[in-house]
């Protein structure tokens, strides 16, 4: 074998590097997770894993929701200071100057100034070890009108999402194919 074999850890890269905000709109917080993904499709379920000496850890536990705010370059900052900070001695709103916006299905506010927020309503708990894992349904996904294109669609090279891989955030590059493109036929061409 030519690769280096290292000890057993987590090492799926890159992976999203989201905020998620909970509470209420008038107390609320911001944990910053990559442990997150989809679940399945149909109904729609996501998941974060928090460890549960994290502040936002009871937050979510006792109101049973929460909302996943994608992040983008723009938000790099204030991504890696909600992750670093508590929520039990700063309110990270306030000092990452970042924007409460009410939702339309669950109590937690959303970040205005995330491109897209998911509401997220818990249907159950996992006790992994390290972390636990909340799984939830997905209640509506909201995304900023400027982020959709001419079809309506949400267009993700207008918002410079980022991903965290090994230690290190990294904004995602350009669009390189779409799902099904090896397979795709190619169009004949018309020209003689």
């Amino acid at each position: 074998m030519s690769k280096k074999i290292w000890k057993s850890g987590t090492f799926i890269y890159p992976i999203p590097a989201v905020m998620v905000s909970c509470g209420d709109m008038e107390k609320s917080n911001i944990i910053t997770v990559a442990w997150t993904g989809i679940l399945n499709t149909n109904p729609a379920k996501v998941y974060i894993s928090v460890r549960p000496e994290r502040y936002s850890y009871n937050i979510i536990k006792e109101k049973g929701e929460f909302v996943i705010n994608l992040t983008t370059k723009e938000l790099a900052f204030a991504t890696d200071w909600c992750g670093v900070k508590t929520g039990a001695k700063v309110d990270k709103f306030k000092e990452m100057k970042l924007t409460k916006e009410k939702c339309e299905f669950v109590q937690a506010p959303a970040i205005k100034e995330s491109p897209v927020s998911i509401e997220c309503k818990v249907t159950d708990i996992k006790e992994m070890g390290s972390h636990h894992m909340f799984i939830a349904d997905v209640l509506s996904i909201d995304s900023d009108e400027k982020y959709m294109d001419e079809n309506g669609a949400f267009d993700i090279s207008k918002c410079n999402l980022i991903a965290y891989a090994n230690g290190g955030y990294y904004e995602l590059g350009r669009k390189i194919g779409k799902f099904g493109y090896s397979v795709q036929k190619k169009k004949k061409s018309t020209k003689k």
